[in-house]
């Protein structure tokens, strides 16, 4: 039963949510260097770049991380939000979730106040569906 659901998985995130999985390919392609695994039948590259980021069938995750798999869980999570969402997974996810990561207004707000990064609704979300596959 196993292969058939990686089957499904595969083949949604290359039909489905194929926007990001083409995105993800290519960022798979320029770091082909770096290495890569398979993490509950996404594609993993443990890359240099200090965050994990999630596009469709890839996640990619800092290969210094102490907790690597805890994040390779909630970029995980992503995944499965790629699959509810398909071509919407871009905007009603992607985006908010680069800006909440990466605008320095809402990386100093976070500090200032104490606010955790899965505060933002796409991240608690990931954090959820990742956890309960991880548990799974």
């Amino acid at each position: 039963m196993q292969k058939a659901l990686r089957i499904i998985y595969t083949l949604l995130e290359c039909t489905w949510g194929l926007p990001q999985t083409v995105l993800g390919f290519i960022l798979f392609i320029k770091n082909r260097n770096c290495a890569h695994d398979v993490y509950r039948g996404s594609i993993r590259t443990h890359w240099n770049h200090k965050g994990g980021i999630s596009l469709g069938l890839f996640i990619f995750v800092n290969k210094e991380s102490r907790d690597i798999e805890e994040i390779s869980s909630h970029e995980f999570g992503h995944t499965v939000q790629s699959l509810f969402l398909g071509p919407f997974y871009l905007i009603a996810v992607g985006l908010p979730s680069f800006i909440w990561c990466n605008l320095s207004f809402f990386k100093k707000r976070r500090k200032e106040k104490s606010i955790p990064y899965s505060a933002l609704y796409c991240e608690k979300w990931a954090d959820a569906l990742g956890g309960y596959y991880r548990r799974a």
